[in-house]
């Protein structure tokens, strides 16, 4: 348990973190470029889930073990994998549960804070249909796949979580 506690607060965990996000990302746009696969409204919504934890991961490599903005990066790690949990849950119902009741739209609807279908359209702007099951690999769908990656991000955040709490009050019994 101790290991894992200092894993948890070292530049290595969270270096693992942004650049295996950063990996996934680049996959993402190779499936889009190289493989001339459009990407629909769901597709770049799980795109900016697994931006936001590529980001939360880059926060924690900057400051692994400042208390505050770790605790930060560990609960945007923690909410942007759920997000992209639930994204790709719905994504697979669109793709398997078609319905003309049921449809994604086919415009982003980002914040407008944040547009980022018109901040960066190479990889935010969708142009697929989410029923539309165009690559699968050992008979899973790319967002069946998502949901397992997004859903280890979760498990492992909350497993980070519950290490630095466990750690925490072990540090105040010494």
């Amino acid at each position: 348990m101790q290991r894992l506690f200092r894993f948890s607060r070292s530049r290595s965990a969270w270096a693992l973190l942004t650049l295996g996000s950063a990996l996934l990302l680049a996959i993402a746009l190779f499936f889009q470029y190289g493989l001339k696969m459009a990407p629909c409204v769901m597709c770049v919504y799980q795109r900016a889930a697994l931006v936001g934890v590529m980001l939360a991961g880059a926060l924690g490599w900057l400051a692994p073990r400042q208390p505050l903005l770790s605790s930060m990066a560990l609960l945007g790690w923690l909410a942007a994998a759920s997000k992209g949990l639930l994204l790709a849950k719905e994504h697979i119902h669109y793709q398997f549960n078609p319905s003309p009741f049921a449809k994604c739209t086919t415009v982003a609807e980002f914040p407008s804070w944040l547009p980022l279908e018109r901040l960066l359209p190479s990889v935010f702007f969708p142009s697929g249909d989410c029923a539309d099951v165009s690559w699968s690999w050992l008979g899973l769908s790319m967002p069946q796949w998502l949901l397992g990656i997004f859903a280890v991000l979760a498990a492992l955040a909350l497993l980070f979580i519950v290490v630095r709490l466990v750690g925490a009050v072990k540090r105040e019994r010494h």
